[in-house]
């Protein structure tokens, strides 16, 4: 089977299904620049499996890597995800509605147990 390309939009979403890229992506939000060593260090795989996600998140356009004499570093590349929460925002208003019921249907019952207590306690 051969794997198309597709639209960044669906490569930024593929990267962002796995967990580890989606911590190496908090880390490298955290941290700013780092070297793909200790960027590795705290995940329990081994580097080349880190490499692997980093080829993922590199074509997703979601980090970029620069090379100073040995060292690789890496750095979070943002824009990506831009268009994925535009993307996401369109459909905001979906559960937004349903948030703001579940709040108001929170408040009421919080009133209406305050309302039993005050009557409770006269």
């Amino acid at each position: 089977m051969v794997k198309s390309p597709g639209s960044q939009l669906d490569r930024t979403f593929a990267a962002l299904v796995d967990p580890t890229r989606r911590a190496i992506l908090m880390r490298l939000e955290q941290e700013g620049s780092i070297s793909v060593g200790e960027l590795a260090r705290p995940f329990a795989i081994k580097l080349p499996a880190v490499m692997k996600h980093l080829d993922v998140l590199g074509a997703a356009g979601l980090v970029t890597r620069s090379k100073q004499g040995r060292t690789v570093a890496v750095r979070l590349a943002p824009d990506p995800m831009k268009e994925a929460m535009d993307w996401l925002r369109r459909y905001e208003r979906f559960w937004s509605a349903r948030l703001d019921r579940l709040v108001a249907y929170a408040e009421a019952q919080e009133a209406k147990a305050g309302t039993m207590k005050a009557q409770e306690d006269a």
